[in-house]
């Protein structure tokens, strides 16, 4: 995400305004201290998107995924290398 200080703001607020509508949210600073986050008025709310189940479908985990590697990870602490 973009970071603009104050003076850069005002001298491009057109500009910037007109991305953080099309989905390009910047930052406001003072100082080098974020002060404001800009963003588009129907951009979702923050939290609000689930990222959770978000590929759910579209690959499967083998039935013995827990013990993929098993043999190799145990040699190692074995010292049987």
């Amino acid at each position: 995400m973009r970071t603009v200080n104050m003076h850069e703001a005002k001298t491009q607020l057109s500009r910037l305004v007109a991305n953080a509508a099309a989905g390009e949210p910047f930052i406001i600073a003072r100082a080098g201290k974020p002060l404001v986050k800009v963003v588009a008025v129907d951009a979702p709310a923050v939290g609000a998107t689930s990222r959770l189940g978000f590929m759910q479908g579209q690959f499967t985990i083998p039935e013995d995924f827990d013990r993929i590697g098993a043999a190799e990870i145990e040699a190692m602490f074995d010292g049987d290398e």
